[in-house]
């Protein structure tokens, strides 16, 4: 593993262990060279996926783009961290057991608003309007109009 200060590629595990959802491992790690200390994050990955775009373009299974995403859905909505890593795992572990290597975005889009709708009405909406490109005001409310009654 490469130390982030000084680029040297001998480090040494100091402690490990699982984390709350039991996904990741967490790895404290002393680089060799400079004895600086950083943490690494290991997960399983069951097989290479490869998200299809509009367009048929490809492009290798991102699961920072969900989790960047479902985060800024969530922004300021006291929704926490584990929360959201719980989600965005819980997708990828859904889509690596599918027995697909090829999985269309719009698959993606949709487990993302599954999973949004029930964490937060609010984050839900915020996504939605991205991910249903919401054009004008009219397109917000008639959303918001099928949320509510979803969420009465």
């Amino acid at each position: 593993m490469r130390c982030p200060f000084c680029a040297h590629d001998g480090s040494q595990v100091k402690d490990s262990r699982p984390t709350e959802d039991g996904t990741t491992i967490r790895r404290r790690r002393q680089c060799e060279s400079c004895g600086a200390r950083f943490t690494t994050f290991e997960r399983i990955q069951l097989r290479e996926l490869t998200v299809i775009k509009s367009k048929d373009r490809r492009e290798p299974f991102d699961r920072d783009k969900i989790h960047l995403s479902v985060s800024l859905a969530c922004r300021k909505r006291g929704v926490e961290p584990e929360q959201i890593d719980q989600l965005v795992s819980g997708i990828q572990r859904q889509l690596e057991t599918s027995g697909e290597t090829e999985i269309q975005s719009k698959r993606i889009g949709e487990m993302v608003m599954e999973g949004l709708q029930q964490l937060d009405s609010v984050a839900y909406i915020r996504f939605a309007s991205v991910y249903k490109d919401f054009r004008e005001a009219k397109d917000f409310e008639e959303f918001a109009g099928t949320v509510k009654d979803l969420f009465e």
